[in-house]
Order: C-alpha cells, then structure tokens, then sequence
C-alpha cells in the first residue's frame, strides 16, 4: 500500500492575505486558530491578518516562535490544546512553520501554512525540521492543509533567503538521481511522477536563473510555485526521497561539523553541485546558475574552511544509513575528498 497525502488548498497570488479568513473558512475546519509567527512577522502582516479573521468571526491566539527545538514544539502543543484551538498557522520563515507543523501533527490539528518567505520546501513538504531529536535531519509530520502564499509579501523578504530556496530546489537534481540509483541497487520503491514533478522545480529553477537573480517579472512567483511543487513530491512519493540525497546529507554533516555556517538552501546547493560530479552529471551547468542566482558554490563563501568541507563530506554517509546515495558508491576518504572538492571549485 502506497499513502499519498497533499494539500486541499494551494492558493499563490497577490495580496491574498486579506482572503485567510474566507480561505480558513471554506475549508470547514473550526473557528479558533493558534497563529504561530517569526520575528517581525506579526508587524509586517499582523493588522491584515487580523482584521482577515476577524470578519469571519475566527477566535485568534498569537505566539512568538521560539528556538527551532522539541521543546518548543511541545509548548505550541499544550498551549493548542489550552486555548482549545481547531487549527494551527504557522506564519513567516522557515522555524515558525516546522514548529507550527510538527505541533499541529502532534496535536492532530489542521495546519495551515503561511509562507513570508521562500527559503526551503518546508513550506508545503510533509516534513519538519527541529533540534532535539536524535538524528540531524528532517522527521516525519502532515503537508499543511492549505497553503496561502501571498507573492507581494515574500518578494519584500531578504533576498538570500530566496537564494536559500533556489539551492534546495537545484538539489532535487542529485537527490532523483540518488532514489534511482537506490532503486537499481536495493530494489528501494521509486516513484515516477513525484520524482518528474521535483526535477521540474529544479528545472524551473535553472531556467530561469537570470530572471531570478535580477528580481524580475514573476521570478518569485516561480520559485514559490517551484518549492510547493516540491513539497507536493514528497507527499505523493510518501517520503523525502524525490527533495532529498546525498547533498541534504552533506548540508546535515556540515550542520554537524561547521553550525552556523550557511543556510539550509545554501549548502545543499553547494553539496549538489559536488554530488552532480560524482553522477556524472553537468555540474558545471549546476554551479553556473548557482553562480548566476547569487548562491555560494565556494567554502568561503559561507565562511567554512577547506577542512570543514573535506570533513562533511566523509561524514555525509553516516547521516542516514538507510538511505542509499552516490556516497555508498564513492566511499570517500579524506583524499578523494578533497579531490572532489577542489575539482568542481569548492575549495
């Protein structure tokens, strides 16, 4: 039996936060929300939200996301199940809509994502990323139950963390290749159609990567469309497999090994590019969109030595065990390494 699980209601336009409260209420899923911000979220959309709410007559929590931890998604837990919420949005980047997500799964509650930016996949994936666990890489939850990106608010967010979201769809190049290669040597389950959909954002992505750097026409309405499309892979695959191979395990080790160095996007970007050579893929065509896009291809770039990197990519393999990538066929030492790093410009 194969599980697919994906959104009821994908809605990607211009000013569309004022339509939350008419969006929340024609998916029937109760009146009280627990909204679930980041920093400077509440000011920037908080009036229009509110008032969004308010007309239909939703009953309205706020609360400040804190660190991206366990913990803190526990205390989002209790504090649903306190004020009796029917559902939770998680509203602004990355962190607070993890936390809202894995929250709201185990809470058994809707959760609605609300996007103020276009860093990762996270934003529609049935995954969520937190600290605490004992494994360095995303663990399993629900795909929101609807997502509301309003375009006019997330091309106001920093630029680099659209850069961010531009490298973690490049990687679905390497991580397709790595599920089929899984699929040749273990007989791992591979799904066609999710694999296709999450080569297509990666494809967007690349095409599109002038257009993207300079911030025109609708560049961010593509890689908003591209990271949803992404995220639904992972729910029609049942798994994380179409988003991510070997260069997640890559930017996982360097969480590892170097933290704080580099965003999530950033360094999957970086790892694709060294993961597209052990393929024999055209990683040069990887790293020069990259390049075009603003997103680092070099160590330094990120502020990581040459050591940092040589040291990931060793460790890469360790993340996941289970999980069959081009790093069980490389075996790479510290030499080979290196090598690999210094030939596709990294170091």
């Amino acid at each position: 039996m194969h599980v697919m699980e994906l959104p009821r209601k994908v809605v990607v336009g211009e000013d569309i936060i004022n339509d939350l409260g008419a969006i929340l209420e024609e998916l029937e899923i109760g009146n009280s929300a627990l909204i679930v911000w980041g920093p400077n979220v509440k000011k920037i959309v908080g009036d229009t939200l509110l008032q969004s709410l308010e007309k239909k007559k939703f009953a309205i929590n706020w609360e400040f996301s804190g660190p991206s931890t366990f913990h803190e998604v526990e205390r989002i837990q209790k504090l649903a199940k306190k004020t009796g919420s029917s559902f939770i949005i998680g509203v602004g980047g990355g962190r607070s809509i993890d936390i809202a997500k894995l929250a709201s799964f185990k809470s058994k509650l809707p959760f609605v994502s609300v996007p103020t930016s276009a860093s990762h996949d996270g934003i529609s994936s049935p995954f969520a990323s937190v600290k605490g666990l004992d494994r360095p890489y995303s663990v399993v939850a629900k795909p929101p139950i609807a997502i509301v990106a309003d375009i006019g608010i997330i091309s106001k967010a920093p630029f680099p963390l659209m850069v961010s979201g531009c490298g973690d769809l490049i990687s679905k190049l390497t991580a397709v290749r790595d599920w089929q290669l899984a699929r040749d040597k273990t007989g791992e389950y591979y799904g066609g159609y999710s694999a296709s959909l999450a080569l297509l954002s990666a494809d967007l992505v690349i095409e599109n990567s002038s257009e993207i750097a300079s911030k025109s026409g609708d560049s961010v309405r593509v890689v908003v469309e591209a990271l949803i499309s992404a995220g639904v892979a992972a729910g029609i695959a049942g798994s994380s497999r179409p988003c991510s191979g070997s260069e997640h395990l890559f930017s996982h080790a360097m969480d590892i090994v170097a933290p704080g160095k580099g965003m999530h996007g950033e360094k999957c970007g970086m790892g694709t590019v060294m993961m597209a050579k052990l393929h024999g893929l055209d990683y040069k065509q990887v790293r020069d969109a990259l390049d075009r896009i603003g997103g680092p291809t070099k160590a330094s770039e990120i502020g990581a030595s040459e050591e940092e990197i040589i040291r990931a990519l060793i460790l890469a393999r360790e993340i996941r065990k289970e999980r069959y990538t081009i790093l069980n066929e490389a075996n790479l030492t510290e030499q080979t390494a290196g090598t690999l790093a210094r030939n596709t410009g990294v170091i």
